[in-house]
């Protein structure tokens, strides 16, 4: 027996779709999404890889239809206009077309190759949901992702460290069952709130995180902010009364 096979057989794994929402990521798609088809490859025969274009005007959109003409594994999803991260992971979840869903973000921040940490726990959960070893940017932003994932927590009972980060593995029947309202950065809490709300299991795994070498951020814009605390409570209070009902 090969090694490759030796690996896709250590998990249940054998219908993967991985996406990426990208907003202005034209630097980093294509090597993300090419390291992806190789780890892909590795892991299960029948796969896929969907680029969300999330209203992109630097030249993002025509790579990524660029990529699916190359590849056949690989699809797009466009948006004529940027709508926001939530829409983009949504437009994700639900084209997904495979027995488990995992994304990570288009900025190229993680090691799409670490996904063989979140492998072998999803037969026993039905979300993996990772954290970051070493988050790579600012104390400012640090101290506020803290302060946010442990309201988060506090209002959902998660008892996750790190509520937003994107590198995630999800069972795709999840997505049949739960809303999926926020079209902002409150998308990851709103998913993971629900989800456990349903009763469906969770648990973490640590990966590590790595500098952004292109692109801009945006998650950190006081507008974005504003309206992901302006949906939190709004949140809170829709799932106490679905609890209720």
């Amino acid at each position: 027996m090969n090694n490759d096979t030796e690996k896709k057989r250590t998990h249940p794994v054998t219908s993967l779709t991985v996406f990426f929402p990208c907003y202005n990521e034209r630097e980093s798609i294509r090597p993300l999404t090419e390291k992806t088809l190789s780890v892909l490859k590795d892991i299960c025969r029948d796969y896929e890889v969907i680029i969300v274009d999330d209203g992109s005007a630097d030249g993002t959109a025509q790579l990524a239809d660029q990529l699916a003409a190359e590849y056949p594994a690989v699809r797009t999803v466009h948006h004529p206009h940027n709508r926001g991260y939530g829409a983009a992971l949504q437009s994700g979840f639900r084209a997904a077309a495979k027995e488990y869903v995992f994304y990570t973000d288009g900025d190229g921040q993680f090691d799409v190759g670490e996904i063989h940490l979140l492998l072998p726990l999803i037969c026993q959960y039905d979300i993996v949901s990772a954290y970051r070893f070493n988050r790579q940017e600012g104390l400012v932003r640090k101290i506020n992702a803290f302060c946010w994932s442990t309201l988060v927590n506090i209002l959902f009972n998660l008892n996750l460290k790190d509520i937003d980060c994107a590198f995630k593995l999800y069972k795709r029947g999840i997505f049949d069952a739960i809303e999926m309202l926020s079209t902002g950065a409150l998308i990851d809490t709103e998913i993971l709130a629900r989800a456990k709300q349903k009763g469906y299991t969770i648990t973490q795994i640590g990966v590590h995180h790595y500098p952004r070498i292109a692109g801009k951020a945006t998650g950190a814009k006081i507008g974005v902010i504003v309206r992901a605390f302006r949906e939190l409570f709004k949140l809170r209070k829709n799932i106490l009364q679905a609890t209720k009902s």
